[in-house]
């Protein structure tokens, strides 16, 4: 299963959203310090709702820390920036692919892009906005990674509210 990485998020409702994201696709979420929030933070939660009990999640101090748990784990890191290589579109992802993103006001430091064993960015109109939402790049990344990998299948009950009729 691939995994979100989020590397030193400063905005508490996004990391809410992606962990509901994750939440609802099964998919494990690493949350890479400093953060720019405390964890019991209401806005957080509020975002999260009420499903951060199905959220697989792995805190880490600090990159390094990370760094060396995903490298014993093994599989490839994809680094997500408007800097990156290739478009999101272009990669053929694998099942332990690690997706990487930075904070909201910086995205991935230099640093840590040089690190990625790949690099990649969601096309858009530069000359209207910078960059796109967090948690809106997140699940761009996650559900393209997921239905190449077919492990996300259009009739399951993703996505279906309880209280709606699927039909």
């Amino acid at each position: 299963m691939p995994t979100i990485v989020l590397v030193t998020p400063q905005i508490p409702p996004n990391t809410g959203n992606i962990a509901r994201t994750c939440a609802a696709t099964t998919t494990p979420l690493h949350l890479v310090g400093p953060l720019g929030f405390d964890l019991s933070d209401r806005a957080l939660k509020r975002a999260g709702l009420d499903y951060w009990p199905q959220v697989n999640l792995t805190l880490h101090t600090d990159w390094d820390t990370f760094y060396t748990q995903q490298r014993q784990q093994g599989g490839r890191t994809i680094g997500f920036s408007t800097s990156g290589r290739c478009s999101y579109t272009d990669l053929t992802y694998r099942a332990d692919d690690w997706l990487l993103f930075g904070s909201e006001t910086e995205g991935l430091p230099k640093s840590v892009l040089a690190t990625c064993d790949e690099t990649a960015y969601i096309p858009m109109d530069r000359s209207v906005v910078r960059s796109l939402n967090l948690s809106v790049s997140a699940a761009i990344a996650l559900y393209e990674t997921l239905r190449q990998l077919h492990l996300f299948h259009p009739h399951s009950t993703l996505g279906i509210a309880s209280n709606q009729d699927p039909a």
